[in-house]
């Protein structure tokens, strides 16, 4: 069946990656490079099987060695509190008074700015470490 229609794996290879962009998975691409293994096995007279075990290894191989490589290496923090998005986080400020709520509003860059705490325990005030930045709003932990 493979043998008589060998344009199959290119059009699945295309899909696969069509796929990819739509939704972001790249685990998709991995797949796609299975099935262009398969239309270069078939483009060599391979037998369907021989095509299948090629895009299978191939493929799945990938998929696996991708899927190890992410485990390995640890996840980025998110944005929000990441130093290498935002140069502000580890920057000092200095909180005269915390409202009831746990916010207050410091001076920081010229300008006034929310701030929150983001550890639990009482809020005083003196020198704090930003954390995270939302929005307009600092996230700030007390220095030790």
């Amino acid at each position: 069946m493979l043998d008589s229609f060998s344009n199959f794996w290119w059009i699945l290879a295309g899909v696969l990656i069509a796929v990819e962009l739509a939704t972001g998975t790249f685990y998709l691409l991995m797949l796609a490079l299975g099935a262009v293994a398969a239309a270069v096995a078939q483009m060599m007279g391979l037998s369907a099987s021989a095509q299948v075990v090629s895009a299978a290894l191939l493929g799945g191989g990938a998929t696996a060695l991708w899927h190890l490589r992410r485990a390995r290496h640890p996840q980025a923090a998110p944005a929000a509190s990441n130093p290498d998005v935002i140069l502000d986080i580890g920057q000092m400020v200095t909180v005269a008074r915390w409202e009831t709520d746990g916010t207050a509003r410091v001076s920081y860059r010229g300008s006034q700015w929310d701030a929150k705490l983001c550890t639990s325990g009482p809020a005083s005030p003196g020198n704090h470490r930003i954390v995270a930045v939302h929005g307009n709003r600092l996230e700030l932990e007390p220095l030790s």
